[in-house]
């Protein structure tokens, strides 16, 4: 069993930047899958950002050059850098661990956009 635990969100006014984290408690880190998902209320889950053992990574197209997803290894932990926040960015925000039939899920932390 891995836990992931988020941290990081908070309220920003549009057009700022946040840094999502998320720790796993695993020590095999490496060979997961990260990825983060939002969700808002009223609308479904979406995949927003995820990066793979080898390091390569895939954007949903609404944040595609406004959001980096980057992992450190040797600390067990997967960050989500977010620029020119925007109010429709605005969700609860959670990490999956993923590697083959497993798959692992944070709480979330909140992600609130507005002036």
């Amino acid at each position: 069993q891995v836990q992931l635990v988020e941290s990081g969100g908070g309220l920003v006014q549009p057009g700022g930047s946040l840094r999502l984290s998320c720790a796993a408690s695993t020590n095999r880190f490496s060979i997961y899958t990260m990825s983060w998902y939002r969700q808002a209320p009223g609308k479904q889950r979406e995949l927003v950002a995820e990066i793979n053992i080898g390091g390569t990574t895939n954007y949903a197209d609404s944040v595609t050059g406004r959001f980096t997803i980057s992992r450190d290894n040797a600390k067990n932990t997967v960050y989500l850098q977010m620029n020119n926040l925007k109010p429709e960015d605005a969700a609860n925000y959670s990490c999956n661990a993923r590697w083959l039939l497993h798959a692992y899920w944070g709480q979330g932390t909140q992600v609130t956009v507005s002036s």
